[in-house]
C-alpha cells in the first residue's frame, strides 16, 4: 500500500496549502516574497541547465524518432484532448478549474520521475533523459505559444509577447547560463543532489503559497466546493489513463522496442510540477493562479502513484522473461 501514499514533497504541498490558506501573504510582506520566489525561480533553472550533460544530450539526440513521438504526445495530443475537456459543460466543470486542466496539457514533461519510472521498468534510460529534458527546453517556448493559442480559441485570452518575453528572461535565461557553466560546476551540481534538493523544491513550495495566498484573499475556497475538487481529481485521471493508453499500444504499433516503449509511455505521459509552477507565476503575472495549479498539482499526485505501479508491472515482466530465457536455455542445454 505504500506506492499509493503521498510522497513527501506531495506532504509539503498540501502542508503550503493550508498555510496559505490560514495565513495567506499579504500587502508588502507579498511584494517581497514575490521578489524572493523570482530569484529562487532563476536558481531553480540555473540548476537545470548546469546539470544536464552535453554528452547525454548528444547521445539522446541520435534517437530522434522515439523523442518526435513523445513531443507530440506532450505538445500536440494533451492539448487536443484539454480542447475537448472544453465541451464539458460550466456546471460540471467550472470555467477556471477548466483553464487549471488546459493549461496542464501545454507543460512539457516531468524530468526526475520520468527518468526514475524509466529506470526502474528497465526501459532507455539515456533516451529518457534527453527527451524529458528536451521537453522542458522546449517548453519554455511552446508552452506560453499553446497557452496564447488555446485560451485565444477558447475566448479566454490570447497570446502574450510580454509573457513569453518573462519566461526567456526568467528561466530560459538561467538556464543557458547553467548549461555555459556545466563543464566547470555539472559535475559538481550533480554530485550534490542531496544538498541542492531543498532548492527545487523550496522554489516550487515558495510559488505555490504565494499562488494559493493571492488565491486565498481572493476567495479561493469559497469558490469551489468539495464536488468541484472531486471532478478535477477524475478528469486528471481519465486524462492520465487515455495518454498511458495511447503510448504503450501507439509505441508497440510503431515498432519500437520494449526498453523504449517504455521511455515512451513514462516520458510522454508526464506533466512537470517543476516547470509548471513557475510557468504560471511568469505567464499569468497580475492574476490569481490558485485555480491554475490546483489541477496540475492533483495530477502530480496521481501520475506519482499510477506510474510506480506501471513501473513495477514492467520490472515484474522483464524479470519473468528472464527467468522464462533462462529455463528455455536449461532445457535446450540438457
Amino acid at each position: 500500500m505504500r506506492r499509493f501514499l503521498p510522497d513527501t514533497f506531495t506532504i509539503l504541498l498540501v502542508c503550503t496549502v493550508i498555510l496559505a490558506s490560514l495565513l495567506p501573504a499579504s500587502g508588502t510582506f507579498a511584494n517581497y516574497f514575490g521578489d524572493a520566489t523570482t530569484l529562487a525561480i532563476a536558481l531553480l533553472f540555473f540548476l537545470h541547465g548546469a546539470r544536464l550533460s552535453r554528452e547525454v544530450v548528444i547521445a539522446g539526440l541520435l534517437h530522434w524518432r522515439l523523442h518526435i513521438v513523445i513531443l507530440l504526445t506532450t505538445f500536440a495530443v494533451f492539448p487536443l484532448l484539454g480542447m475537448a475537456l472544453g465541451f464539458i459543460p460550466e456546471s460540471i466543470l467550472p470555467k477556471p478549474l477548466y483553464l487549471g486542466i488546459l493549461f496542464l496539457c501545454v507543460l512539457p514533461s516531468t524530468v526526475q520521475s520520468s527518468i526514475a519510472f524509466t529506470s526502474m521498468a528497465g526501459g532507455n534510460v539515456p533516451a529518457a533523459i534527453c527527451s524529458a529534458s528536451a521537453s522542458n527546453i522546449f517548453g519554455m517556448f511552446l508552452t506560453p505559444l499553446l497557452v496564447g493559442l488555446l485560451f485565444s480559441v477558447s475566448g479566454h485570452g490570447g497570446f502574450s509577447w510580454d509573457a513569453l518575453q518573462q519566461i526567456l528572461l526568467r528561466l530560459l535565461a538561467p538556464f543557458i547560463v547553467g548549461q555555459v557553466l556545466e563543464p566547470w560546476i555539472g559535475g559538481w551540481i550533480r554530485s550534490k543532489k542531496k544538498i541542492l534538493m531543498p532548492v527545487d523544491r523550496g522554489s516550487i513550495l515558495m510559488v505555490v503559497y504565494l499562488a494559493f495566498s493571492t488565491a486565498v484573499v481572493e476567495g479561493l475556497w469559497h469558490t469551489f466546493s468539495p464536488r468541484d475538487i472531486a471532478v478535477v481529481i477524475v478528469l486528471d485521471t481519465l486524462l492520465l489513463a487515455f495518454v498511458l493508453a495511447f503510448t504503450m499500444h501507439g509505441s508497440r504499433l510503431l515498432g519500437f522496442n520494449k526498453a523504449d516503449e517504455i521511455t515512451i509511455t513514462f516520458c510522454g505521459s508526464k506533466k512537470s510540477l517543476a516547470s509548471g509552477v513557475p510557468m504560471a507565476s511568469v505567464i499569468f503575472a497580475g492574476q490569481s493562479i490558485g485555480a491554475i495549479v490546483l489541477p496540475l498539482m492533483l495530477f502530480h499526485q496521481i501520475q506519482l502513484m499510477v506510474g510506480a505501479v506501471i513501473a513495477q508491472k514492467y520490472a515484474a515482466a522483464a524479470a519473468r522473461r528472464i527467468t522464462e530465457d533462462k529455463v528455455a536455455a536449461a532445457t535446450e542445454a540438457a
